[in-house]
């Protein structure tokens, strides 16, 4: 028998979201280290949905309910921020996507006191505390775990539209970086983050993870930091490479459009090539680089692309997903995205060229949260 939990196969194309966010001092506009007393003050409350605690103390992380539509989805997250940011101004702490804060100095932080975070702190040393990078994590529902392998590999061919549509980290450690995207060079520090390997049957991944398990690389799928993985328990497979976005409804949109590549794919089944990952990590550089400006490469047709047409054909590709799932609004907000070649990171940089300090410009950032 697998140390591995059986997959709980899902038939229906749910989806859900977590999102991890800045707790931000609305005096200096720095991070605030109060996750332990702000979760305590919020478990005080009933809200659907899960807020828990990151890996250091000027984080928290928001779960969605399971979702069939965007429209639902929407609604809920809307509900937690502003449950969340209400909370927050009571008690002089701001909330803000973003996927990195601009100044910050992960020194600073300080570890979340939980076993998992102590080993993790423990295991990765000073990696820990510079992992105060922020999030958006997509699930989304699969029949069993054969289609969920596919599904994951399948989608690394859209990876780049993932980064380039959330980047919103162009500041790290207080200059700008010249990236849409810096907070996966945070991320691709772990030994065990990129890619899954290529396996394509539930039954081999298994014999792949019970490997891992025996040589003590590994106790369960979330010490795994790939980009996308599976996740057996919930019967999904896990995007996570996506920046937190500065709204709920970018978030929302991003969610909706992961949604319809699952349903897409899963309909049409594009075959399947390892050389998927030849140009892998060139074109997840590129994307985080250059956002929409990026040339991305296809080592099957081998085909130099923009990353912005190639966003901009898949959104005709998924006209009729959209309008099966009722996400044909979201839809329509993605191409207008790739077609302004308009991110965070794009709004970001506006707003620091007019304000010309990082802390109005964080200002200006959790502003933009709760509208």
């Amino acid at each position: 028998m697998s140390n591995l939990i059986p997959f709980n196969g899902q038939s229906y194309p749910t989806m859900g979201v977590e999102l991890e966010l800045q707790l931000i001092n609305l005096q200096n506009f720095n991070l605030a280290t109060e996750a332990k007393d702000f979760l305590r003050r919020l478990s005080e409350t009933s809200l659907k949905g899960e807020i828990k605690p990151e890996i250091t103390q000027a984080m928290i992380e928001i779960n969605s309910c399971v979702h069939e539509n965007y429209d639902s989805l929407i609604k809920e997250l809307n509900n937690l921020r502003t449950f969340i940011a209400r909370e927050g101004y009571q008690t002089h702490i701001g909330i803000c996507g973003g996927g990195a804060h601009p100044f910050q100095k992960w020194k600073k932080q300080r570890i979340f006191p939980t076993e998992r975070f102590a080993h993790v702190s423990e295991q990765y040393g000073y990696l820990a505390k510079q992992f105060t990078v922020f999030g958006q994590h997509i699930h989304l529902a699969c029949p069993n775990g054969d289609d969920a392998l596919y599904l994951c590999h399948a989608l690394a061919r859209y990876i780049p539209h993932f980064i380039v549509l959330s980047a919103a980290s162009p500041f790290h450690q207080g200059v700008d970086t010249s990236f849409d995207c810096s907070r996966l060079g945070s991320i691709s520090a772990f030994p065990l983050s990129g890619t899954p390997p290529w396996v394509v049957s539930w039954h081999k991944f298994e014999d792949y993870f019970d490997k891992m398990f025996k040589l003590g690389v590994v106790k369960s799928m979330k010490d795994f930091y790939w980009d996308i993985r599976p996740k057996p328990e919930f019967g999904t497979v896990e995007i996570r490479i996506c920046d937190t976005p500065l709204t709920v409804e970018k978030a929302a949109d991003i969610a909706a459009y992961a949604q319809m590549l699952r349903v897409w794919l899963l309909e049409r089944r594009p075959v399947l090539s390892r050389e998927l990952y030849y140009t892998y990590l060139v074109n997840r550089f590129r994307s985080a680089r250059y956002g929409f400006d990026a040339i991305i490469v296809d080592p099957i047709k081998e085909e130099h692309l923009s990353l912005t047409d190639d966003i901009l054909h898949t959104c005709d590709q998924l006209e009729d997903c959209a309008k099966l799932l009722k996400s044909t609004e979201a839809l329509e907000r993605i191409r207008g995205s790739a077609m302004r070649r308009m991110n965070g990171a794009t709004w970001l940089r506006e707003q620091y060229s007019q304000a010309e300090t990082f802390e109005d410009t964080v200002r200006l950032q959790t502003n933009l949260w709760m509208e």
